[in-house]
């Protein structure tokens, strides 16, 4: 399943080639931009991609500089950087690294390997991409490692998304239990889910409370 959202800086340099039309045939979301500061500014306004990809051959850079500024304030996003086929390769704040000439299969093959998630063992809603086998969560930038119990929990909360779940049936479902008296241990998981999938855990804006009655995940 290619549904992936991919912000690309590419300029529009004729002499190097341009990927976006071959992401986009391949079924990925792409958002364009053609500068760092253009994506630190999409990345600021809420946008969550899974994957950055940096053409730096097209931006006549190395694109060292603009891997800094995005790992410095993005660090859990895998960055793919394309650089022009006579630039050396020097330490990047990359996860991946191509070097012109290759085709726009290998790039797919690429990005595909850096997706977190992406086996028949995960699941996505809104910005959330689950992995169930590896226990990850990737959420708006952000990357944790959740306990067996926090993946149920998370789990349920994406199959019933949208959807109020009481505190006491959803309880005893993750916890498979019909022992339903004491739920402080759900609040106590539910905060530690927050923290791994909200911008702020303080001001939830996906995992709300419904006061007197349970929780709902808005995506």
């Amino acid at each position: 399943m290619n549904d992936a959202t991919l912000l690309l800086i590419e300029g529009k340099h004729a002499e190097h080639p341009n990927f976006t039309p071959a992401l986009r045939k391949k079924g990925f979301v792409v958002e364009l931009v053609s500068s760092g500061n253009e994506a630190l500014a999409r990345l600021a306004d809420d946008f969550s991609p899974e994957l950055i990809v940096v053409n730096a051959a097209t931006l006549r850079t190395s694109g060292k500089r603009i891997c800094q500024s995005l790992r410095e304030k993005y660090a859990s996003l895998p960055i793919l950087l394309i650089l022009d086929e006579d630039r050396e390769v020097e330490k990047m704040e990359a996860d991946a690294i191509l070097s012109l000439p290759f085709t726009a299969q290998k790039l797919v093959n690429r990005i595909r390997h850096l997706l977190p998630g992406d086996g028949k063992d995960s699941i996505h809603a809104g910005p959330i991409r689950l992995d169930i086998e590896k226990r990850m969560v990737r959420c708006s930038g952000k990357q944790a490692r959740l306990t067996p119990r926090l993946v149920q929990l998370l789990k349920a909360l994406i199959e019933h998304r949208g959807e109020v779940m009481e505190r006491k049936a959803l309880f005893s479902k993750v916890w498979e239990t019909n022992y339903t008296d004491d739920t402080r241990t759900l609040d106590v998981h539910i905060s530690w889910l927050r923290q791994a999938i909200e911008a702020d855990p303080d001001k939830p804006q996906l995992l709300k409370t419904i006061r007197g009655v349970g929780y709902r995940l808005d995506v």
